[in-house]
């Protein structure tokens, strides 16, 4: 998304508010954009940098063509920060760096922009760190936040930003997007389900490693109706090898989220939100052996699966503890 009619297109309000301070010449010393995956936040944080930088910007959109504006696009300018987790979260080494930086007039202007992705998984420590700049802002220093979860953000940060609440996506929309780049509706509705990134979503589609994981996901789901003493085996010889990673882990977790949720759509006659399972006698066999209080309690059972994840414990742990809880 190169323009800001662009962003408009999935975040109306957003890049109004956005362009309004631009042209008044009004922008915030810092912005917390804050949304779920693919809502557009990276790009708005780029196209917020190159307006404060381009050389021939014409009212609220940069020329797209200057010097300033490709090196923003290739990651190059010398003015532009970008502070990214370092593993599971944001370090106060991180933040002292980035400090120095404060220090030191711009290299090419005296204007800085700085972006600090996963903006919730700063440190306790390194979140205080930020607060030094947030309370003294300079007047051409810009600071651009963004999370998925605000929620985790110190009320603190969150005081000294303007925030700007990203919508999801049409699902429908995005769906269409998919279709029209070559996948199936089946895929595309999966894939819609799992991520709003449109790169994303075709990676996976094409990627033998995600066809194997959705195998072995509809394996357990039916191993717990079917084969439930062996369910730990499965876990350790089969799950566990092929989800060997955190990330790989999550989207495991994902895939049976969709799938529980499918058996609960069938009991309550929502056949048209199914993305996993057809509505065929499989889905009859499982939606009878759990009932919709049980399945309700499974699903609140794997978000918090999710959230241990993001805890930093340790993957089998978690897959252990979920899948006993799913036995219960």
């Amino acid at each position: 998304m190169n323009t800001w009619s662009d962003i408009a297109a999935i975040q109306p309000m957003a890049s109004q508010i956005i362009t309004n301070s631009i042209i008044k010449d009004r922008i915030s010393h810092a912005y917390l954009l804050q949304g779920a995956r693919g809502t557009g936040k990276e790009d708005i944080a780029i196209l917020i940098a190159k307006v404060l930088f381009c050389e021939n910007k014409s009212g609220a959109n940069p020329c797209l063509a200057c010097n300033a504006c490709k090196r923003i696009d290739s990651g190059n300018h010398p003015d532009v920060h970008w502070i990214e987790p370092d593993g599971q979260s944001i370090k106060i080494e991180q933040i002292k760096n980035l400090q120095k930086e404060f220090t030191y007039s711009g290299l090419e202007s005296d204007q800085k922009v700085y972006i600090i992705k996963g903006a919730d998984t700063l440190t306790a420590n390194a979140a205080n760190r930020i607060l030094k700049f947030l309370e003294e802002p300079s007047k051409k220093t810009t600071a651009i936040m963004l999370t998925e979860n605000s929620q985790s953000i110190l009320p603190t940060i969150r005081s000294r930003c303007q925030i700007i609440d990203l919508k999801p996506l049409n699902p429908l929309h995005f769906q269409q997007k998919l279709i029209d780049a070559g996948l199936n509706d089946a895929t595309a509705k999966l894939m819609s389900a799992l991520t709003n990134n449109l790169d994303e979503a075709i990676k996976w589609s094409q990627d033998e490693w995600f066809a194997g994981a959705r195998k072995l996901m509809v394996q357990l789901v039916e191993a717990f109706t079917d084969n439930v003493s062996d369910v730990y085996l499965f876990i350790h010889n089969h799950w566990m090898q092929h989800f060997n990673e955190r990330k790989q882990m999550e989207q495991g977790l994902d895939l049976l989220l969709l799938a529980f949720k499918d058996i609960l759509y069938y009991h309550i006659d929502h056949e048209d939100a199914l993305v996993i399972f057809a509505p065929d006698e499989r889905l009859e066999k499982l939606a009878m052996y759990y009932s919709q209080d049980k399945l309700i309690s499974i699903l609140q059972d794997l978000l918090e699966a999710k959230q241990k994840l993001k805890q930093n414990v340790h993957p089998t742990l978690v897959m252990e503890q979920v899948t006993l809880q799913i036995k219960r």
